[in-house]
């Protein structure tokens, strides 16, 4: 028998998926397998069978990751397969879209004082500039339709 390692990599897959229930599974065996041989490769003797002594090596870590498996149990309260990985994101939808209807509902010129000093950050002197009449009175327009978009969307916060 050959102590070409490489040589018997087909054979340990083959086994190693007689073992498993799953491909991915097979294959982190043989890496595990292939893994120890090359830690202990000081315990092999040369000459004898390698092929017998990777299989008891495989063998032995395919029983091992199960008493593994057994111990650990699934669902428990501080299991990270409970926790949701994306959060649901129908919601925030519901709400711009509701947000956007409230805005349409609102007077123009309410509308253009919230987007302007809300939304896109300009201070309330740009926004006066732009909408050409005095700083107070942006002020109020914004007081109002802030009140207005609370009324209609704080039920839904």
């Amino acid at each position: 028998m050959s102590d070409d390692i490489l040589g018997h990599i087909p054979a340990l897959r083959a086994y190693s998926r007689a073992l498993c229930r799953s491909v991915p599974d097979a294959e982190d065996l043989v890496q595990e397998t292939l893994l120890r041989a090359i830690e202990n490769v000081h315990r092999y003797r040369p000459g004898t069978n390698m092929r017998a002594w990777l299989f008891t090596i495989m063998r032995n870590r395919f029983f091992t990751n199960c008493r593994k498996a057994a111990r650990e149990r699934t669902g428990a309260p501080d299991c990270a397969s409970l926790a949701p990985q994306v959060k649901p994101d129908q919601e925030w939808h519901l709400q711009a879209r509701e947000l956007q209807a409230a805005l349409r509902a609102m007077p123009v010129h309410y509308r253009e004082a919230i987007v302007l000093v809300g939304a896109l950050g300009e201070s309330y002197l740009d926004a006066s500039r732009i909408l050409d009449c005095d700083i107070g009175t942006i002020k109020s327009r914004v007081n109002r339709a802030r009140s207005m978009l609370r009324r209609v969307l704080e039920p839904a916060f």
